[in-house]
C-alpha cells in the first residue's frame, strides 16, 4: 500500500516505500527497495545516513558476481537481490538505537562525502525510510 517514490536516472530508477518504519529495540526489520535498470547486470547499494553526516556504505548486491558487506554491518545487516522481482530488501536483525537513521537504496556507488551528487542524482530528503526506532 501507499505511494512509491520514483527517482529517474534515464530509465533506471529505485523505488522505496514512503514513510517511516518504526520498530522496537531487539526486533528485526526489512526495508524494501525495488529497482528498474537498463543495465545487463544489476548493481544495488545500500547506505545509512545519521543526521547530517554523509551516507555510509552498508552493502552492495549484484545479479552477477558477489556483492560486499562492510565490516561492522556483517553481523546484523543482510540483503538478497532478487532479479526476477527486481527487489533488494535490506534486513536488519536485533535492532539497536544506533540503527535509527535514514537508509538509501541506490543503483550506483556514490563517493563517500559527496552528498550533493547523491541527492541531486538519486534522492530527495523526504525519501527517509527508517527512523524513530523507540
Amino acid at each position: 500500500g501507499g505511494k512509491w517514490y520514483s527517482n529517474h536516472t534515464q530509465q533506471d530508477n529505485v523505488l522505496q516505500p514512503e514513510g517511516d518504519v518504526t520498530a522496537a529495540e531487539g526486533e528485526a526489520v526489512t526495508l524494501d527497495c525495488q529497482y528498474n535498470t537498463s543495465s545487463t547486470n544489476d548493481y544495488l547499494f545500500w547506505y545509512k545516513q545519521d543526521g547530517d553526516n554523509s551516507p555510509k556504505f552498508i552493502l552492495s548486491r549484484f545479479k552477477i558476481g558477489t556483492g560486499n558487506t562492510e565490516d561492522g554491518y556483517k553481523e546484523r545487516f543482510s540483503s538478497t537481490l532478487n532479479p526476477t522481482l527486481r527487489s533488494v530488501p535490506l534486513e536488519i536483525q536485533k535492532l539497536q538505537l544506533s540503527d535509527s537513521a535514514v537508509y538509501y537504496c541506490a543503483l550506483q556507488p556514490t563517493v563517500t562525502g559527496n552528498t550533493k551528487t547523491l541527492y541531486k542524482n538519486l534522492w530527495s530528503k523526504d525519501n527517509a525510510i527508517l527512523h524513530n526506532i523507540h
